[in-house]
């Protein structure tokens, strides 16, 4: 396929991120088109390269260091040296945006902020995703998926009083930021092509856990009632006899009768006619499913209760969702041979472009694998440090 009929093709981004916000971000950037120029810290480079349980055949290549750097090249620069600095600077010269997701004030401090590099280049977008925000009392804290979890509200709710309160177990912040950090900077370029300017983009991991809570927050500061929608008393997970499944009795005029249609039970709707009683008697009810659905299989009941037009599904582990022909269907997983991995398996986009499918242009770089190639293609000096 043309490059050029990538959206991106012919933007430069000089990704300074690691982890999971910043790292998911320019990957769909890169994605989408964009030369991304990964800068890492000479032998030691992005943090995912470490900080798991890696096993010692893939050393700095993992499965999870993979899973968020394809199509992206790695340089060394040591950002601390005067010759490093030069280097990014020059780098600056020729690129469209640069993003970290390091602390606030850090990539001042690295002299590589904002005002610093639009001096050097006045069209450069510098997109940063922190924990907090850019100020604030919260500024300097490090920021961390599960902090965001715990001080945006979103941990405090649970479906019951009973369950105790838990750390979402996959990183929602982090992929929310990273995905408000792509619309930022998608919608800066779009804007420097109306005035020629770049600017700054910013999001936190506790701004977007705020956003993502809209409705909550609504209910909240009108009427100061909690929304809760996994507390709603027709709403839950039911174990079966070989599994679990989730209803959501909702969206229907009478979601109650339904459910005790599919179920084969007395018909409790005229006893518990509207959400008030029906959440006052909340335990009742889901005491009355769960001793019924414990009685058969998980697909005897999505079958009953999709003949009453109810909302379900069965509660899988992720295996099973990576097998699920809808998933190949969809396009989300990625195959490719890695050349120190071998065969590897990554999860795809989410988003899908007609014209621009999602293709392997680099596998997730090696800590410095491109260096000497930057090197040359920008006409720069080499850096100390960097690999050879």
């Amino acid at each position: 396929m043309n490059t050029q009929a990538f959206p991106l093709s012919g933007v430069r981004i000089l990704d300074f991120t690691q982890v999971m916000l910043g790292p998911c971000a320019t990957q769909m950037l890169a994605d989408f088109g964009a030369d991304v120029i990964k800068i890492e810290r000479p032998g030691a480079g992005d943090l995912s390269r470490h900080f798991f349980d890696v096993r010692s055949e893939e050393g700095m290549n993992n499965a999870v260091f993979s899973s968020l750097n394809r199509n992206k090249r790695s340089v060394e620069i040591d950002t601390k040296s005067d010759e490093g600095k030069q280097m990014v600077y020059d780098l600056v010269r020729n690129a469209d945006v640069v993003v970290d997701n390091f602390r606030a004030g850090v990539m001042d401090r690295l002299g590589f902020g904002y005002e610093a590099l639009k001096a050097i280049n006045p069209r450069i977008i510098c997109a940063s995703g922190t924990g907090f925000g850019e100020k604030g009392p919260y500024a300097h804290k490090g920021g961390q998926d599960v902090l965001a979890q715990a001080m945006s509200g979103v941990m405090e709710k649970t479906a019951d009083p009973s369950i105790e309160r838990s750390i979402y177990p996959t990183t929602l912040c982090d992929y929310t930021a990273g995905m408000h950090l792509v619309q930022g900077i998608l919608a800066a370029l779009l804007a420097r092509t109306k005035t020629g300017r770049g600017q700054q983009v910013s999001v936190s991991l506790y701004d977007s856990m705020i956003a993502m809570q809209m409705q909550e927050a609504a209910q909240w500061t009108k009427h100061r009632e909690v929304l809760n929608w996994a507390a709603m008393p027709l709403t839950g997970v039911f174990d079966t006899t070989d599994g679990a499944l989730v209803v959501v009795g909702a969206f229907k005029a009478n979601p109650l009768r339904d459910i005790c249609t599919a179920l084969g039970i007395e018909d409790l709707s005229p006893t518990y006619p509207d959400l008030a009683s029906q959440r006052a008697n909340k335990p009742y009810l889901q005491d009355r499913f769960r001793a019924v659905f414990a009685t058969d299989t998980t697909a005897h009941w999505i079958a009953r209760l999709e003949e009453q037009d109810l909302l379900c599904a069965p509660v899988r582990a992720l295996g099973e969702a990576l097998e699920d022909p809808q998933t190949a269907i969809n396009g989300m997983l990625l195959d490719f041979d890695h050349p120190v991995l071998g065969p590897l398996r990554v999860v795809g986009s989410p988003v899908h472009l007609s014209e621009a499918p999602l293709k392997l242009r680099h596998a997730p770089p090696r800590l410095g694998e491109h260096t000497d190639e930057v090197i040359a293609e920008f006409g720069l000096q080499q850096v100390a440090g960097a690999a050879e």
